[in-house]
């Protein structure tokens, strides 16, 4: 479309209004649109653009491509279960078996004992799907008063209309008219379990549903719980009778070195919702594993047993969950977890002496294959992310100014450590103009 004539649209701004009818998600689009790179093509720990570069995948997408890219059994899993059965709803009597297989195979893994499994489509709709049993476990409890969900400073849990109102990222939460979109909801601060013990006092405990944490922050800037911080939060809700939630959607299935998160850490989560590593992002799935004392009344042969009015047409699809089970296959088989650990001591010796020889380097943290190196407040994270991209590689710049690492598991040392080496040739280089 061409703008002509005096509409107030044919401006400056036209070539932007004329640029393609994709949205971009999570944008401000007058400064992305124009200088947007098309990715075409993958290949292990790296990615291809239509204008011929090769780029190290330093985030695996978004935190997901954990076994690399265009692996060719995850591919064949995929064609092979299209050929059989695409998918089949698990809605009331139905089920289909690769959703079955896929429950059965993640409780035998799950930080809860005698789990069961919820199956969606990604780690937003978990999250829905976790505050609103949260909050359905309490009214069928008798306890009615119980619906506010708390959530940390800084956290994210997708943009489903749960995820924005307990979002502690405030700019994802502006714009819509209300503080919430869910109006039960508070945030806590980020590592202060004495002030979410005064928190929940205020607000009173038979007030709470929920608790909702990452076990390592993400998107808020890589933040690894302080010592002792996942302890107390897990004693102040044990002690208060509020449900623990565990948002592993970045963190399960091996990012931290062990299978969720919740096992480094030693947490006892009553809830945990999952995404992004349980198919590498091969396919979109998501869901959540539920302790017994929430699931059990759901399942008693009583005519008062309620009903929980969770699913949707993609829950338990057959062709994800046939994906994510061969994921799992590679995951046991070529030792990813165990490696994992071994990337996180070559990661930290990096980033310690990226933070003694960068004065604008103010801090590193890593927990696992995740990391973060925030910058000085004159060097934007913004500015480094995209010449990081002119040297070869992918990052992205997180809240607080801090630039973020998690690459595919199977990344060599090599290759990790010229991946930090390339964020001190950017930093650099700044700092020398």
């Amino acid at each position: 479309m061409t703008l002509t004539g005096t509409s107030p649209l044919a401006s400056p701004n036209a070539p932007l209004l004329d640029g393609p009818a994709l949205w971009p998600a999570q944008a401000h689009l007058p400064t992305v649109l124009g200088r947007q790179l098309v990715i075409d093509r993958g290949e292990g720990s790296y990615v291809h653009t239509t204008d011929g570069r090769r780029l190290f995948d330093g985030t695996a997408g978004l935190w997901h491509a954990n076994v690399g890219h265009a692996h060719p059994e995850l591919a064949r899993a995929a064609y092979e279960q299209m050929l059989r059965l695409e998918t089949y709803h698990i809605f009331a009597r139905f089920m289909n078996d690769k959703a079955q297989a896929l429950g059965e195979r993640l409780a035998a893994i799950a930080p809860i004992e005698r789990a069961k499994v919820i199956l969606n489509s990604g780690g937003s709709d978990a999250i829905d799907v976790a505050c609103k049993l949260a909050r359905r476990h309490w009214q069928r409890e008798g306890r009615a008063s119980k619906k506010v969900i708390l959530s940390r400073e800084f956290a994210y849990h997708g943009l489903h209309a749960f995820g924005t109102s307990i979002a502690g990222l405030e700019f994802n939460r502006e714009g819509y008219g209300t503080d919430s979109l869910v109006p039960e909801t508070a945030r806590v601060p980020l590592h202060d379990a004495e002030q979410i013990a005064r928190t929940v006092a205020e607000i009173g405990p038979e007030n709470i549903a929920a608790l909702v944490t990452e076990p390592v922050q993400g998107t808020g800037g890589v933040n690894p719980p302080a010592t002792g911080y996942l302890d107390a939060v897990q004693k102040i809700c044990r002690d208060n009778d509020i449900l623990l939630i565990l948002d592993e959607v970045i963190t399960g299935f091996g990012r931290t070195g062990a299978m969720f998160a919740a096992q480094r850490y030693g947490v006892r989560p009553d809830l945990v919702t999952f995404a992004k590593g349980v198919t590498s992002g091969y396919a979109p799935l998501g869901g959540v594993l539920v302790a017994p004392r929430i699931w059990e009344p759901f399942y008693r042969d009583e005519s008062s047993t309620p009903v929980f009015r969770h699913g949707a047409t993609y829950a338990g699809h057959a062709t994800a969950s046939a994906v994510a089970l061969c994921h799992l296959d590679i995951l046991d088989r070529d030792q990813l977890l165990p490696r994992v650990v071994e990337l996180e001591a070559v990661l930290r010796d990096a980033l310690d002496g990226l933070a003694q020889r960068q004065s604008a380097v103010v801090d590193v943290r890593v927990a696992g294959l995740l990391g973060g190196v925030t910058l000085a407040d004159h060097l934007a994270a913004e500015h480094i992310a995209d010449d990081m991209i002119d040297l070869g590689f992918i990052t992205r710049p997180l809240r607080g100014n801090t630039l973020q690492i998690s690459p595919p598991f199977i990344v060599s040392d090599d290759e990790l450590v010229a991946f930090v080496a390339a964020i001190e040739h950017a930093v650099t280089a700044r700092e020398n103009r």
